[in-house]
């Protein structure tokens, strides 16, 4: 007789804007149990089934099932058993993955802008001579083959306007600027690190070193403003927000414990048994 498919049945998934479970099957494929194994029995039903002439083996991850022929060469007789499953990162657990990877590539991408600024000042400072006087040849020879008119040396807005600002510097000055800017460029370093690996001090770390530029950027979008500049507040803000309200730190909303117990029932057999459809009952 013919059972319906496990993935024909009507059930309702909570809405959501993004289904992150669905994002990474489709990007790592699905994660399957006993696709290797000779039988399935009853037992097995909550992964894997038997209906009609395929085994529909249901993922762990987004709780899709998919329609599989028995495997010709088997390497064991019976699927493992739930203590011996590795289960995938999925729910709260797989969306702070996601989120806090895409705030670690976001301070990676800081921590080399930064290390780039800092060995090109102390580069400048070590040669400042020599640097500011071929830079101004340069835009003597520029603004003479441009604009045919006298040479400016001030006045100039965008990036000329911060190189001239860089060459008033004194060299000892200078010195101390790329220091800062190696300095900020190892926290932005620790913080990409931490955040990948996802490890809590590393929240509260990006929190509290976010958290206290947010001031002097709306200082510096109220008297010289830019899209960049408020994209990154922007940017900044959001990612202060998360981490206190979503991540719950300094005890927000139960703190950590609450944070571990939301991930771990996601993650649960309760939590899958609840997603699964009710084994079809063979007509009499």
């Amino acid at each position: 007789m013919h059972l319906p498919a496990p993935g024909t049945h009507i059930h309702r998934r909570p809405r959501r804007k993004i289904d992150w479970e669905l994002v990474v099957c489709g990007k790592r494929g699905h994660h399957l149990i006993g696709t290797d194994a000779a039988e399935v029995r009853a037992e097995h039903s909550l992964f894997a089934r038997v209906a009609g002439a395929f085994r529909w083996h249901r993922c762990l991850r987004c709780d899709s099932w998919v329609a599989l022929p028995a495997p010709e060469t088997p390497s064991r007789r019976f699927p493992p058993g739930r203590d011996e499953i590795a289960r995938p990162l999925r729910g709260k657990a797989l969306r702070d993955k996601i989120v806090l990877r895409l705030i670690a590539l976001d301070r990676a991408f800081h921590f080399v802008i930064l290390c780039l600024l800092g060995v090109a000042v102390l580069l400048i400072a070590s040669n400042e001579t020599a640097l500011r006087g071929d830079y101004y040849k340069v835009l003597t020879a520029l603004q003479q083959g441009v604009a045919g008119g006298p040479v400016q040396h001030s006045g100039h807005v965008g990036i000329l306007h911060e190189l001239d600002r860089l060459f008033t510097l004194r060299s000892g000055r200078l010195t101390e600027v790329g220091i800062a800017l190696i300095a900020f460029a190892a926290l932005e370093g620790v913080e990409a690190v931490g955040l990948w690996l996802m490890a809590r001090w590393a929240e509260y770390l990006t929190f509290i070193a976010t958290a206290a530029l947010l001031p002097l950027e709306v200082y510096e979008i109220v008297h010289k403003g830019s899209v960049l500049k408020v994209t990154g507040f922007i940017i900044n803000l959001a990612v202060v927000v998360y981490l206190l309200y979503a991540k719950r730190l300094f005890g927000l909303r139960g703190g950590g414990a609450a944070d571990e117990r939301e991930r771990a029932e996601g993650m649960s057999w309760e939590t899958i048994e609840r997603a699964t459809p009710q084994a079809p009952v063979p007509a009499s």
